[in-house]
């Protein structure tokens, strides 16, 4: 059986695995779903419809699963999916989606550190780092692998590439392409980011490839962006490149624009 704590408070709703750990003073609320291996230090509060999958981990005053702060938000039941393996810090805040046409969705093995806040509806996808108080509002998507650092803020719909990292402080109000490190207020493109793509194992010539593209949409001004990514994209060395071709799509399928 579940070892619960005699403090908690479990709703008759909750469906916990066999082996998950309820600590001291927490709350899960109703119509939440834990899988195996999942663990409550203490204080921490859950809330519901939302389902957790393997080994997630939830630190002191972790909130994760209430209403969405979204004024438009009725009351309708309304959702929150994770994987597995996530670590959600103390105090960090994810909130369901506000209606129920969609679900905020956090993927597997994510970390979200102390005072971050992830809003309704946003889609998280793995391996994702949310600094101290960084802040994502409704409706962004952050793609694999990216980093979002201290209080950092998104603006509602903004997408982040995968393999990103926003630098601390920084106001993102367009979409951050994947691969690239970004800052400032607003964030400007800075650079390939070379150091996390070599931790991960890309090859040289991916780099090498991923640079050629960087310097050409971001540094030369002799060409828009269009003409830019033609000129990428025309390339022999480096234009069918995966990862070239993978940053052009993102950047064509923008919505709000991109930093740059």
């Amino acid at each position: 059986m579940a070892e619960i704590h005699p403090t908690a408070i479990v709703h008759p709703t909750a469906e916990l695995a066999d082996d998950v750990k309820i600590g001291p003073y927490c709350v899960v609320g109703p119509h939440v779903v834990l899988g195996p291996g999942c663990v409550l230090h203490n204080h921490v509060v859950l809330d519901g419809p939302a389902t957790f999958g393997k080994g997630n981990e939830f630190f002191p005053f972790a909130v994760v699963g209430t209403k969405s702060q979204d004024l438009k938000y009725k009351g309708e039941p309304t959702f929150l999916e994770a994987g597995d393996y996530n670590v959600f810090r103390e105090n960090c805040n994810i909130n369901r989606s506000t209606t129920a046409e969609q679900k905020t969705i956090i993927g597997s093995y994510n970390t979200f550190l102390i005072n971050c806040h992830c809003g309704h509806e946003c889609v998280v996808g793995n391996h994702v780092i949310l600094s101290g108080y960084a802040g994502v509002a409704g409706h962004c998507q952050i793609g694999d692998w990216a980093i979002i650092s201290g209080f950092a803020a998104l603006h509602q719909f903004v997408r982040v590439g995968a393999h990103a990292m926003i630098g601390g402080c920084a106001r993102v109000t367009m979409d951050v392409p994947p691969y690239m490190i970004a800052e400032g207020f607003p964030a400007a493109v800075r650079a390939v980011n070379t150091i996390g793509l070599t931790r991960r194992g890309f090859a040289e010539d991916d780099i090498r490839a991923l640079k050629f593209a960087y310097r050409k949409l971001f540094l030369d001004k002799s060409s828009n962006k269009e003409e830019g990514m033609e000129i990428v994209l025309a390339d022999e060395t480096f234009g069918k490149n995966e990862h070239v071709l993978h940053l052009i799509n993102f950047l064509r399928t923008s919505q709000r624009g991109f930093t740059h």
